[in-house]
Order: C-alpha cells, then structure tokens, then sequence
C-alpha cells in the first residue's frame, strides 16, 4: 500500500499528464507534428524518434532507480559485485552509441533540407518587416503582403531578407525556422504535399508587436494557382460605382498614397503593404484581424487600436469619406 503522501504524488502527477495530453489535442494550432511536405516529414519523424530515445532512457533510469528502492525496503539482500562492467557499458558504450545515432540522423535531415528533391521551378522574395511580410514572385508583377500562395506538391525556392531587424519565417505545418537577417539573403525552399491553409509566424522577437507578425501559405492546384498569379499581376480593377470612385480619389489625394501602392493609381508609395489585390487576402495586419468591411474601416481609422506601435498613423477621414475608402479596398478582389 501507498503511503497518503505517496498517493497524492501520484494524483498531482496525473493531473499534469492528463493537462499536457488534453492541451495537446487542439487542432486549431498549427503543430510540426502534423506535416503537410517533405521538409517537416523530416522534422515530425526525427521528434517522434528523439522522444521515443528520451522516453525509453527516462524509463530504464526510473527503473535503475525504483528497483534498488523497493528491495531495500523489503530488507532483500543484494548480491554485491563488481559494477565497473554495468558502468562502462549503461554509463558510457550505450549513450555513446545514442548520441553518435541522433547525431547521424540531424546530419543526415539537414543535408536533405539543404536542396529540394527537384529543381525549384519557382522563386519567391520574402521580406521581413515590422510588423508585416512582403511577397514578391520573380518574373511577375505580382506583388501581395502576409500571403504566400504555392502550387501544390512543387518546390518553390525562397529568398528570405529583412527591411530592419532579425526576423524569422517558420511555417510548422511545412518547413522549420530560417532567420531573416540584416545585409543578407537566406535561401531555402518549400514544398506542401496537399491543398490548404497554412498559418506562419514569425518565431525571432523583432518588437512590441512580434505576436501578430503572422502570414498564411495557401497551397492551391496548379491551375488554380496560375490563375490566382496572373489576376495578381494585373493592375487594380477601375471602380465601377460613385462610392468606389470616391474612395480612389480620397485614397490618392491623402496620406494613404505616400505609403501605399495601388498599381494602375497615382499610389505608388513603397513604405507600407502593396495594396493592388488587398480585398482578395483572408486577414489584415499580418493575420491580427479578418478582412471585412467593419475590420479594416476600424483599421485605416486608426491602426494602433489594433497594433500600438506600428508605423501608420491615424487617418482623420470623415465618416463618409472613410466609407468609400473602405468599399474601394474591399472591391479589389
């Protein structure tokens, strides 16, 4: 039998485990345990077998440890004997032997991260900024913010930089971490094996808002996706009613213009996210809000209300003027 004390051990410590293993069941989160390509195979499959090297140690040492325990209490007499032979070979042969496989295994995954199984057929420039990404696809006028859309189940090379401080790109459900740093430009690749959404987020500290420096890579087919780019590289569609109309030319004639590009306007600023497609993308500010009418009015009205520290400022539009700004982004589809 347990002694009281023993058994409240044994409670608090199911508590935890039964807390961790319940946590750890919403799906919601983006997880490196449920890979979606070849890069976090890679990452998923060497977790689960350093877990389960961790967890067969952690069981033999508890053993190692309850089992002298428990014969002791019961006043057993154990055969003494020489331990040099027990040390050399649990103390020294086999965690030498572990490590020099585990460390095989990271030298072997990073060598197969390093190139994609096929020629890249893609080139995409992403840039790190406070608090957003730019996205730009070589050879294309497409230019669109904290959105990366890929064809599916095709490798797409990544050169990755930053506008001011470190930052760092990880995608859990498709490729580990790679910083963004200063004067510099990483390349690396991705590949995602089937169609979706994928929340990524910025995993370096860069600053007051690091939190909500999300992007999304949505994986389409290849049609779909050629679809998707040449509507991309096409100028912004002319407004088609009086309200829109009047929201372009509030929009050109104030601050917006300086800091914005809307391609086909006299917006041509260069400070802030490309504007041309901004009413086709799922979120705004970097995945802190959806993007409807009622978010992004709260959003151009005043942005710190939902990022303090950002670098737009409050736009003192009236009410009516601040509603057909608001209808023209949201028709360019």
């Amino acid at each position: 039998m347990l002694a009281p004390k023993q058994r409240r051990l044994l409670m608090a410590l199911g508590c935890v485990l039964t807390s961790g293993v319940v946590a750890g069941c919403d799906r919601s989160t983006p997880s490196a345990l449920d890979p979606s390509g070849p890069k976090s195979d890679l990452v998923a499959t060497s977790w689960w077998i350093l877990f389960s090297v961790a967890a067969a140690v952690c069981i033999l040492v508890t053993v190692l440890a309850v089992v002298p325990m428990l014969l002791r209490r019961r006043r057993r007499q154990v055969k003494g004997g020489d331990g040099k032979r027990f040390v050399m070979i649990c103390g020294i042969i086999l965690p030498g032997l572990v490590l020099m496989a585990t460390f095989a295994l990271s030298v072997t995954d990073i060598a197969t991260d390093a190139s994609p199984p096929r020629p890249s057929r893609m080139t995409i420039d992403v840039i790190g900024h406070r608090w957003w990404w730019e996205v730009r696809y070589q050879g294309s006028a497409a230019v669109t913010a904290n959105e990366i859309h890929v064809p599916v189940g095709t490798p797409v090379q990544l050169r990755l930089q930053t506008a001011d401080v470190i930052h760092s790109f990880w995608v859990p459900e498709v490729m580990p971490k790679m910083d963004l740093l200063p004067k510099r430009v990483n390349e690396t690749w991705l590949s995602v094996s089937r169609p979706g959404t994928y929340r990524g987020q910025c995993a370096e500290y860069c600053g007051l808002q690091h939190a909500h420096m999300a992007f999304l890579v949505v994986a389409q087919p290849r049609a779909d996706f050629d679809t998707w780019l040449g509507r991309q590289a096409q100028d912004a569609p002319q407004p088609t009613t009086a309200e829109a109309q009047r929201g372009l030319s509030v929009l050109t004639q104030s601050s917006c213009a300086t800091c914005h590009t809307v391609r086909g306007t006299s917006a041509t600023g260069d400070i802030g996210p490309d504007l041309t497609h901004v009413g086709g993308r799922q979120r705004l500010a970097a995945g802190a809000i959806p993007n409807d009418f009622g978010h992004m009015s709260g959003w151009v009205a005043n942005s710190q209300t939902v990022k303090p520290g950002n670098i737009m400022p409050p736009q003192h539009l009236s009410p009516e003027d601040l509603r057909a700004v608001v209808t023209y982004l949201q028709g360019l589809g």
